[in-house]
């Protein structure tokens, strides 16, 4: 751009600052600077730093930008009217026509002080709707294990009503015939919204909600849907998508067999790890429920808490485990499969356990579930 102008503007007498200042030029330096700050501000050391900024200046800046192309060059219009036309119907038509759904929920602050647990009762409908079958459903169709809902709590300020942030659906998935189901969502609280929501639980028991979704991918269930060996790694609020994960693979084992008998189990055994900073995180999910999936079969390991006592050795108890159970298989595969959900460091400790026991020559695939943004 400054070439063009030193090459062939400058010598015919036109000044830099009138070439800047010429409203095409004006205009698309305008949006270059508003996409470059679009860039810097989604970084991750920004946007996990200051997610709320980050979602302001994403949202204020993206229009900004399309409003200065548009008047930048006539070319450019029928692609800014598409931008517009595409996030209207996202918006409008689709999630908020018909994927948003409003329940009352409870809200109650953890032992911890730290984390608000909210439930509320989701009644379902069986009722078939073409259009909502054609381009997806809302929470009264019910979930899969480790999809996420977008949450709005409009009581908390006004700034929050258009305000929505994703949190994965921590409570199992609803079975076909059930007429309600249980959604739980566990908030760690920092700042912004999660703070302003645990301030709200210590004084309130219940709150309306907004929810919008669900929405995600099954890659994580259908990679231990294959294998024969399973190891689910969490940290922390990762046990939000542990738990209905290895529910939803133990339940997915049992097949119907009409010729022999009418349920069979293949051949699964699953090991959940779940590594916590202090005792009170268990009071995430309560003991029960623990004890409840080591009754059908699946073990369960909860390492000391971190405070006290450092990180636990995860690579050892994956490897260790591996080791042990591999010669139990009797499908001839031995196919392992690992998912992890839990903070980058443990989710790149658990890729190099696997690269480790991929080298000694198992076969093994890894997904990893990551939680932020």
């Amino acid at each position: 751009m400054v070439g063009v102008w030193y090459t062939i503007l400058r010598p015919i007498g036109f000044s830099l600052a009138r070439f800047l200042l010429s409203k095409i030029i004006l205009l698309g330096l305008g949006a270059l600077v508003a996409y470059e700050m679009i860039y810097f501000t989604s970084l991750g050391s920004f946007r996990q730093r200051w997610y709320e900024l980050f979602l302001f200046f994403h949202v204020s800046l993206q229009a900004a930008a399309l409003v200065l192309v548009w008047f930048h060059h006539h070319g450019s219009r029928p692609y800014v009217g598409a931008a517009l036309v595409i996030f209207l119907v996202d918006r409008l038509f689709y999630r908020m026509g018909l994927k948003r759904e409003s329940v009352q929920a409870s809200v109650e602050v953890a032992k911890d002080g730290d984390t608000v647990i909210l439930r509320t009762k989701v009644p379902l409908t069986r009722k078939r709707r073409y259009l909502r079958n054609l381009i997806g459903q809302n929470i009264t169709k019910g979930w899969k294990a480790t999809e996420h809902i977008f949450l709005t709590v409009p009581a908390l300020s006004s700034k929050h009503i258009v305000q929505a942030h994703p949190f994965t659906i921590a409570s199992k998935a609803p079975q076909a015939g059930d007429s309600d189901a249980e959604l739980k969502l566990i908030v760690r609280a920092q700042d912004g919204f999660s703070g302003d929501l645990l301030r709200y639980a210590r004084g309130q028991n219940s709150v309306k909600i907004r929810l919008d979704g669900p929405y995600g991918s099954q890659n994580a269930l259908d990679l231990l849907q294959r294998s024969d060996l399973s190891v689910v790694v969490a940290g922390g609020s990762g046990i939000a998508v542990a738990l209905p994960l290895v529910r939803a693979a133990y339940a997915s084992r049992w097949v119907t067999d009409l010729e022999n008998h009418p349920y069979t189990k293949l051949g699964l055994k699953i090991l959940l790890i779940w590594v916590i900073r202090n005792d009170t995180h268990t009071s995430w999910v309560g003991p029960s429920v623990f004890q409840n999936i080591r009754n059908i079969g699946i073990e369960v390991i909860i390492p000391p808490p971190t405070e006290g006592n450092g990180k636990p050795d995860v690579p050892s108890m994956i490897s260790s485990w591996v080791s042990s159970e591999a010669s139990s298989v009797t499908s001839g595969n031995n196919k392992i499969g690992i998912v992890c959900s839990g903070p980058d460091g443990m989710n790149r400790t658990v890729r190099n356990t696997c690269s480790r026991l991929l080298a000694e020559g198992h076969d093994i695939d890894v997904e990893v579930e990551k939680f932020g943004w």
